[in-house]
């Protein structure tokens, strides 16, 4: 099968791809017996270094618990930044100048910043001009740095989002009586979620991961930090390093399989019913926006 994009493979074509196919195979399986018996020669494979993994003292002592904190902080900076953003990036498209341009400075500002200084900045600021307690102090500067910069990221993804879907849907709606806040409410945002989907999705998954920041930097107890007292009271490093990128990794790829179901699930829901939109659908609208009784005048169209 060809199309304007793809030519089919041939023969020769074919027998090249399962050639680079075996020898990919062949040295992956080369890279992971080298890195097992390296493992195994600087003695990190012994039973010794990975049986506290096997008890639940490791996980509810220290694992478990830096988990939450990890799934907080990534919780809080989602549910602020993402509609933070949304606001951001909608009125990064507004007719007016005094909306647009403060908002686009906003937006390049904290997006230029690298996280990590927005939360060391933050964390002094909390430190210096608020009554936060040292305990909460970390898990403030991390959600706040994450925040800001996310939610700055996500403008531009939103924006993005509502510019790649066809002038049409816009013009249409213009054309029905819709004024702006109703066409970006009832049409142009519900179509642009499904392809913003998934680089709202890949942004979470950095929400995440930057957590492992604060750990670093700032003192929070999240997983990689609590990694680090677990592994200084079992000598396992390695052992620990490699169970906490497991963790990560299913901790990203249950988010990950989640928008995929979710965007899927979207499509589905959002395929057209062959329903036209009349004239009195359009003063619904219009009595929804005024948030009142609106009466259509004249018979039908």
């Amino acid at each position: 099968m060809t199309s304007v994009l793809y030519d089919a493979p041939g023969p020769r074509a074919k027998r090249r791809n399962v050639i680079f196919s075996v020898v990919f195979v062949a040295a992956l399986l080369l890279l992971l017996w080298w890195v097992y018996r390296t493992m195994d020669d600087k003695g990190q494979l012994e039973w010794a270094l990975w049986k506290p993994f096997t008890q639940a003292e490791a996980w509810t002592t220290y694992l478990l618990p830096g988990l939450g904190d990890t799934l907080k902080a990534a919780a809080l900076s989602m549910v602020i930044a993402l509609p933070l953003g949304a606001v951001l990036g909608i009125a990064r498209m507004s007719d007016h100048r005094w909306v647009r341009v403060p908002a686009g400075a906003v937006v390049e500002i904290f997006r230029a910043i690298p996280v990590l200084l927005l939360m060391l900045f933050a964390n002094e600021f909390f430190a210096r001009s608020t009554d936060v307690t040292s305990e909460d102090r970390p898990l403030y500067a991390v959600v706040t740095g994450l925040v800001l910069y996310n939610a700055s990221v996500l403008a531009e993804v939103v924006r993005a989002g509502i510019l790649s879907l066809p002038r049409g849907q816009t013009e249409a709606a213009q054309a029905i009586g819709l004024r702006k806040s109703q066409t970006m409410s009832s049409i142009l945002l519900p179509q642009a979620v499904t392809a913003m989907l998934p680089a709202i999705v890949s942004q979470l998954v950095v929400i995440v991961k930057d957590t492992a920041l604060g750990g670093v930097m700032l003192g929070f107890t999240e997983l990689l930090n609590s990694r680090g007292t677990l592994a200084a009271n079992y000598a396992n490093v390695i052992p620990s390093f490699i169970v906490v990128a497991v963790i990560f990794i299913v901790l990203n790829f249950i988010l990950t399989s989640f928008a995929s179901w979710l965007e899927a699930r979207l499509r589905r829901s959002k395929r057209s019913t062959g329903a036209v939109l009349g004239a009195e659908d359009v003063d619904d609208l219009n009595a929804a926006e005024v948030g009142g009784p609106h009466k259509a005048g004249g018979g039908a169209v």
